[in-house]
């Protein structure tokens, strides 16, 4: 009799070269290129241009004031705060609303309209017929036009993490709730909304990436300094003639550093809303 051995086990502990590889590969591949942008923009505009992979000397902490107070960061961090903020709230309460019936099936053609919220992940956003459409509805150019023609971030990847996580939610709560006279929208706000605040988390993280670090959105649909936000800020730092990229990089981590810090605060709900949220999809 021919033994195969016994099987392996998966709890054994991995080798630490294993480990050490992907520390190498991680350092190299994503934390390297971030080094580097923060070693320019600590560095002097006469160091960058003769040696702009070598150390800073001395650390240029004023390259980040200086890139605040000359690309008027102060106004545009206002509207970046102002477009993500009501951008987020309004793609997960719609993402919500619409999710919730389609994954209960209480609308007629509850699977075709999945169907296509599913296929719209996959499709590219249409400039073009999106800029018409902001002409012609009179978004153009305004704050409120701005926010509206970013729901499409929350409404596409929301619907589609709440409808999995809903499905996970037993069916007989609702027959519960309808049972005591709860109405639907509060039954949603008191009920639902607390269970599925993983699921919050991790499509507000994914919607306020997505609007923050939009840089082609406000060189199309908005035309007024007054309403540009961060990203559009950079363009101060980049010219045809001249660009000052010490000043451009520590704009750049201007802009990173409020999702950086969003990122770590939430990242629990967002592990854990990414994998309840696939399940039963």
């Amino acid at each position: 009799m021919i033994s195969l051995g016994k099987p392996a086990s998966l709890r054994e502990k991995p080798s630490w070269g294993a480990f050490a590889l992907a520390g190498v590969v991680a350092v190299v591949f994503y934390l390297g290129p971030i080094a580097y942008l923060l070693a320019v923009a600590l560095q002097s505009p006469a160091q960058f241009l003769n040696n702009p992979v070598s150390f800073p000397r001395p650390l240029m902490w004023s390259n980040f004031t200086s890139a605040w107070s000359q690309a008027t960061m102060g106004t545009y961090f206002s509207n970046s705060v102002l477009y993500t903020f009501f951008s987020t709230v309004l793609s997960l309460l719609f993402a919500a609303l619409l999710a919730f019936p389609v994954s209960r099936r209480y609308v007629r053609g509850s699977q075709v309209i999945y169907l296509l919220f599913l296929a719209g992940m996959f499709l590219p956003v249409g400039l073009v017929p999106l800029f018409i459409e902001s002409r012609m509805l009179d978004l153009y150019n305004n704050r409120i036009g701005y926010i509206v023609l970013h729901l499409q971030y929350g409404l596409t990847f929301g619907f589609f993490i709440f409808v999995g996580y809903f499905r996970t939610i037993p069916v007989e709560l609702d027959e519960s709730a309808a049972m005591d006279g709860c109405g639907y929208f509060h039954y949603i706000w008191r009920i639902l909304i607390p269970l599925v605040k993983p699921v919050l988390a991790t499509v507000g993280i994914y919607v306020a990436i997505n609007v923050w670090n939009d840089l082609i959105g406000p060189v199309v649909f908005l035309a007024s300094n007054q309403l540009f936000p961060l990203t559009r800020g950079l363009y101060t730092f980049y010219g045809s003639n001249q660009s000052d990229w010490t000043l451009l990089a520590a704009g750049v981590f201007i802009v990173a550093a409020p999702l950086i810090i969003a990122f770590v605060l939430l990242q629990r709900y967002l592990v854990a809303g990414a994998v309840a949220g696939s399940l039963k999809s």
